[in-house]
């Protein structure tokens, strides 16, 4: 019986033991899902306290209840570690680690890297690998592959092990599409690779789409998110000619999605945050650099969306100079620094910008986020204002950056002196809104 036939029976028998590795926002969930299709899954995690918090039955993600984990944790469907000797028992891994950008705007793959390097130590026969973390078309059979080969030189993949890429596409705070029933997009090195690989997340899946090669799936993934970025760019560009030719964005917008075809909507705001939208399409166009071509599209967007906190501080300055006040000893109030409402993820959220901007300017700047009580990120050390009223009522002015639904929008309305409010969220003729 060959390695792949094997490991299919283990799958179908829910006696395969899975890793997945990273416990954030895609591990945590796609741990849970095999976990309740009936397998033994245990999440490799860097952080101590993350792995705690998951052993003890607890939760850090807003979408998978603490309840959930618990069950899971009781009948030993699932538990966590540090230790990645965890792998030499693992008959299928899937890679669910950071991507970020570094600070000169290229990819930074080090996580996926050195992951590769601890798959590789304790690669075996029969062992399938998924790597899910959002890459550039190529990473997993350019850096990914030569790793696992490295670790493990008498193994073959497609024979002896199997290699696939499956692209997460998690939304935070999203009810009607979540992991388990968002089609997945997954790519094999080999056919038999995308055989195993379609086997097994069939069992927690409802809908795959196999694509032909581990590239395609990753270049479907930053055309999604590409897509988004380049889109969400132009709205905001027209939201900058409106405001030169006088005009209401959001009823230009509004009017616009009338139309029944040929139009889709896309809002604008104070810029793109959380850990897709702002990075992916960049790893998509270093990759085209190596190759001597520029993608203008995405270079564009990115200019224009990292511009919109600029706009935003220019706002809250007009606002301010209407009533004779100067930004400088204001005092101001940002409601929400999590990247998008009811979220606590404050990743690439341009409320940071916002507030570094504005401080820069000489303001006195709090913050209210019912999601983030305490804000230690990127040199801001805060926590959120514990009476809301109280220090709406005392802002110069209230910069409405994330528009949480908990927040009760007509009350704070009604107490702030001023409000720049950069997500449409009151009415646009209240007289306290800045735009």
């Amino acid at each position: 019986m060959s390695y792949a036939e094997q490991l299919l029976g283990r799958i179908e028998h829910r006696s395969a033991h899975l890793v997945v590795i990273g416990m954030g926002y895609v591990g945590l969930p796609l741990a849970v899902i095999f976990a309740e299709a009936g397998f033994r899954v245990t999440g490799l995690d860097l952080d101590p306290q993350r792995v705690a918090q998951i052993n003890a039955g607890h939760s850090h993600i807003e979408d998978i209840p603490a309840a959930q984990i618990a069950a899971l944790v009781a009948h030993e469907r699932l538990t966590a570690t540090t230790d990645p000797a965890v792998l030499r028992t693992a008959d299928a891994v899937s890679i669910c680690v950071p991507t970020p950008l570094r600070k000169t705007r290229d990819p930074d793959i080090s996580a996926i890297i050195s992951t590769a390097n601890a798959i590789g130590e304790q690669l075996h026969p029969g062992m399938l690998v998924v790597l899910e973390s959002t890459t550039y078309p190529g990473t997993t059979a350019e850096i990914l592959l030569p790793r696992l080969q490295a670790g493990a030189p008498h193994l073959t993949v497609g024979e002896d092990f199997f290699l696939c890429f499956s692209p997460e596409r998690v939304d935070p705070g999203r009810k009607d599409w979540t992991t388990a029933n968002t089609p997945k997009v997954i790519g094999g090195v080999t056919p038999a690779c995308l055989h195993v690989g379609t086997a097994l997340y069939h069992t927690a899946m409802q809908n795959l789409v196999p694509v032909s090669s581990p590239e395609a799936a990753e270049m479907t993934k930053l055309l999604e998110n590409t897509f988004r970025a380049v889109n969400i760019g132009l709205v905001n560009e027209v939201m900058l000619m409106c405001d030169k030719l006088g005009l209401d964005v959001w009823e230009v917008i509004d009017a616009a999605a009338t139309k029944p075809f040929g139009f889709m909507k896309f809002t604008p705001g104070p810029g793109l945050g959380g850990h897709c939208i702002p990075i992916d399409p960049l790893y998509l166009s270093w990759k085209l650099k190596t190759l001597n071509y520029n993608a203008r599209f995405i270079e564009l967007a990115s200019e224009i969306n990292t511009s919109m906190p600029h706009y935003w501080v220019q706002k809250v300055q007009d606002r301010l100079n209407d009533v004779g006040k100067s930004v400088r000893g204001s005092r101001l109030l940002v409601l929400g620094v999590a990247y998008k409402k009811n979220v606590s993820d404050i990743r690439e959220s341009p409320a940071l910008d916002i507030m570094h901007l504005l401080s820069e300017k000489g303001a006195h700047i709090e913050y209210h986020d019912p999601y983030v009580p305490i804000l230690d990120s990127d040199g801001l050390d805060m926590q959120s204002v514990t009476n809301l009223p109280d220090a709406v009522a005392a802002a110069d002015c209230v910069v409405i950056v994330t528009d949480h639904d908990s927040y009760a929008w007509q009350t704070i309305a009604s107490h702030a002196m001023l409000i720049v409010d950069t997500r449409n969220t009151l009415p646009r003729n209240h007289t306290a809104s800045g735009v």
